[in-house]
């Protein structure tokens, strides 16, 4: 059996390949920490600071929270419809086994084969 995080850590494995081959953003972020990450790395990198500079950040904060709690609702609305969407279309499982014919020929533990006679 697997173990759950390693289920985990191959869904985020995924999930990070197809956006970096697509070249796509995370539908589901946080704009706002995606902006404080950013510009840590900018100044991480060698930028400028801007202390002493009004920027207008803590103005508008309040804001911006409210805008982004609003938007993670959507977004979660929105990737709740997907998974709903996903396994509706996933495919009906039916009789004993997965892929039909390929049921086992071989009787169960502790079950007994019928005896045809031959003629």
């Amino acid at each position: 059996m697997g173990s759950p995080s390693v289920a985990s850590a191959r869904k985020h494995a995924c999930l990070f390949w197809f956006l970096l081959t697509r070249g796509e953003g995370y539908a589901h972020q946080q704009p706002s920490l995606t902006a404080k990450k950013l510009r840590l790395l900018e100044i991480r990198a060698g930028a400028r600071t801007l202390k002493g500079t009004p920027t207008g950040t803590w103005a508008t904060r309040q804001a911006m929270r409210e805008a982004e709690r609003k938007l993670a609702e959507q977004a979660e609305a929105s990737y709740a419809q997907m998974v709903r969407d996903w396994q509706a279309a996933a495919p009906k499982k039916a009789g004993a086994s997965v892929t039909p014919g390929r049921a086992s020929q071989k009787p169960s533990k502790g079950k007994v084969t019928r005896q045809t006679t031959s003629p």
